[in-house]
């Protein structure tokens, strides 16, 4: 079958559009109205999904940052009960299924810890995604495996070896490789895009994808020609609001904007033929003087 997979009812891979997906992430920072908002605003862009994510504050913080003081909205409080904050229960993310599901989009989540894995497997997500941060963490890799479904791995701060361990510990089957450099927010000159093509020879039964963390649009089509199945950007309502992922997001205006071209650059593409197209007959019939056959 080669470079395709599926996201539910959607395939993702070469000769399919891009599969977009809209992060929200912890821009929600914990208030149900502000993500319902979000999945609104990524809804209206044409998004295929919104992601969020998913820790287990205790397993997923590292211990010397637990303990870490923190000025937050809800005042000067500790690193972890701050990612407790930013956390949806099992009743909030019932909530975001059934609003997802009235919004015909489709929503999943990163997973940052084993327990995560277990938890999210009460809802029937397209795919489980594991965070660059996460990309070196087998354990964690190999327990996504056993639940069966599609899995999207992220590349950033990684080397191209650890890239391949971890691709060798998920499993290939099922897998979409995304590139990625995790600086929020990226400058031009770090994103790489070149490394679409590198990803795309490395693993040639593998959709590439791109998340992408810079500011503007650009970068993200310029990948789909490069060759990127998928496209994952933060999305937020507001790029000032409180939170470290904010000013690497797209407002909704925006993720419409992204959408679009997005899907101009796969119409842009073509198939590399030539040809005299219908439309530039009467162009050659005014213009072209001489012909030498």
């Amino acid at each position: 079958m080669g470079r395709e997979i599926k996201f539910g009812d959607r395939k993702v891979g070469d000769g399919h559009p891009a599969y977009i997906i809209a992060e929200v992430g912890i821009n929600h920072n914990g208030d149900m109205d502000i993500a319902k908002k979000i999945i609104d605003a990524a809804a209206h862009a044409g998004a295929d999904a919104v992601k969020f994510q998913k820790r287990t504050p205790d397993v997923a913080t590292p211990p010397e940052q637990q303990k870490q003081m923190r000025e937050t909205p809800w005042g000067y409080i500790t690193y972890l009960d701050y990612r407790y904050k930013v956390e949806f229960n099992e009743g909030q993310y019932r909530e975001i299924d059934k609003y997802c599901k009235q919004k015909n989009i489709a929503w999943m989540v990163s997973v940052w810890d084993e327990p995560s894995v277990d938890f999210m497997e009460k809802f029937d997500t397209p795919a489980y995604k594991v965070p660059s941060a996460s990309l070196t963490d087998h354990k964690l890799l190999k327990h996504v495996r056993k639940t069966g479904r599609p899995v999207i791995i992220s590349s950033g701060m990684s080397t191209m070896e650890q890239i391949k361990r971890g691709v060798e510990a998920v499993g290939a089957d099922n897998l979409v490789i995304m590139h990625c450099t995790s600086t929020y927010p990226c400058e031009p000159e770090e994103l790489n895009l070149k490394m679409i093509e590198t990803l795309r020879t490395e693993f040639p039964n593998n959709p590439i994808g791109y998340s992408g963390h810079e500011v503007g649009l650009v970068p993200s089509a310029v990948a789909v020609a490069l060759g990127a199945s998928s496209i994952e950007r933060h999305i937020t309502l507001d790029r000032a609001m409180w939170g470290s992922d904010q000013a690497a997001s797209v407002e909704p205006s925006g993720f419409e904007r992204l959408v679009k071209y997005i899907r101009v650059t796969e119409a842009s593409l073509g198939d590399g033929i030539k040809k005299v197209y219908e439309s530039e007959m009467g162009s050659m019939k005014k213009l072209r003087r001489v012909v030498n056959e």
